[in-house]
Order: structure tokens, then C-alpha cells, then sequence
């Protein structure tokens, strides 16, 4: 729990009572490797922070792919949150990479500290912005990128997970083949 409150102070300050009232709200829960925390055709009703593991949004193309859109790691909330927000059913999944370990607040939860906690929707809010410019600037610079330096960048980028993660999701996450994977791969290791 302490992460979670760790992470929150750096939106805004929280006194005790806020955060005893946030630690009471929190459910501890445990998705094992290849478990699935959201699946698509679901309303979300949950937010997790992720205490430990990586998980993965994904959904599966008109093809029948399935497509790796991004990655969330340790001290990251997670949510479809354009779901959760209106109330419909999930476009994809969240997927568990590792074991992973879960502090989750369920919907009612959440109202509860909104209507307790003055600054929570400022907290939140500020959250999903950062969330969202992130994603952004992760997504962009990949768009004119080839193959091999959409691959140097992410192991840049993200050097903890990089080798936390299977060679066939971070294929579908980079837009190219496993087989055209392991060829940059090679090519870099000379």
C-alpha cells in the first residue's frame, strides 16, 4: 500500500485520515502469469494499481491478430478508463505478463473517496493526463521509425522490461513479425 500512497503524494498532498480512508478502500488481489485482469466484451468496474509484474492492453484485429498496444509495469494504475468512464463494454484485454499483484478499488470505492476526498478528482484526473501523455509520446516517434529503431528505443526507454517480456508480445507491440524480431536482434548483438 505504501507505493500506491507514494505514488498519489505526487499529485497532491493527502493528510492521514485521507490516507487511511484510501488504505481502507484498497483490495489486495493476485492475477497469475497469462491471467486476464479485463477482458473485452466486460464493463470495467475495477482500477488497480499494479504493485508488482507487468501487464499488457491488447485486442485482436479484424483478422483475428491479436495486437500488443502497450505495456504497464510496477506503480502504474490500470483501466480502460474510456470504458469505466461510460460504462460499456471493453475493446480489449488486460493481460497479465508475470504473476502480478494488484491494490483494487472498486467502482463504488472510488465514488466513495470522490465524495470524501476533495482534491481525489484533481488526483485523478492529473493521473490519467500524464497516462495519456505518455502514451502519446511513446506512440508517436514509433510512427516514423523502422523496425530496428522502434526495437533501440524500446530497450532505451524501457530497459527494466524489456527483457521481462515475451518475444511474440513485443513483436506484436512493435508492429513486425517474431522472425523479423529475432533478425534485429541479431543483427544488434554482432
Amino acid at each position: 500500500m505504501k507505493e500506491l500512497i507514494n505514488y498519489l503524494l505526487q499529485f497532491a498532498p493527502l493528510n492521514e485520515q485521507q490516507i487511511d480512508l484510501i488504505e481502507s478502500k484498497g483490495i489486495f488481489k493476485e492475477i497469475k502469469k497469462d491471467g486476464y485482469f479485463q477482458e473485452a466484451g466486460k464493463i470495467p468496474r475495477e482500477v488497480a494499481f499494479l504493485t508488482e509484474g507487468i501487464t499488457r492492453i491488447c485486442y485482436y484485429n479484424n483478422k483475428g491478430d491479436e495486437i500488443t498496444k502497450y505495456f504497464i509495469d510496477e506503480n502504474n494504475l490500470i483501466v480502460d478508463i474510456n470504458s469505466y468512464n461510460r460504462n460499456i463494454p471493453s475493446s480489449g484485454y488486460i493481460q497479465a505478463i508475470t504473476d502480478c499483484k494488484f491494490i483494487v478499488f472498486s467502482k463504488e470505492a472510488m465514488k466513495e473517496l470522490s465524495m470524501t476526498i476533495l482534491i481525489w478528482d484533481d488526483i485523478i484526473n492529473k493521473i490519467i493526463n500524464k497516462a495519456l501523455l505518455e502514451k502519446v509520446n511513446k506512440i508517436s516517434p514509433m510512427l516514423a521509425e523502422d523496425a530496428t529503431e522502434r526495437y533501440q528505443n524500446f530497450f532505451t526507454q524501457f530497459p527494466t522490461l524489456a527483457n521481462r517480456i515475451p518475444l511474440s508480445y513485443l513483436a506484436s507491440y512493435l508492429g513486425i513479425t517474431q522472425s523479423s524480431l529475432s533478425r534485429i536482434r541479431k543483427n544488434i548483438s554482432r
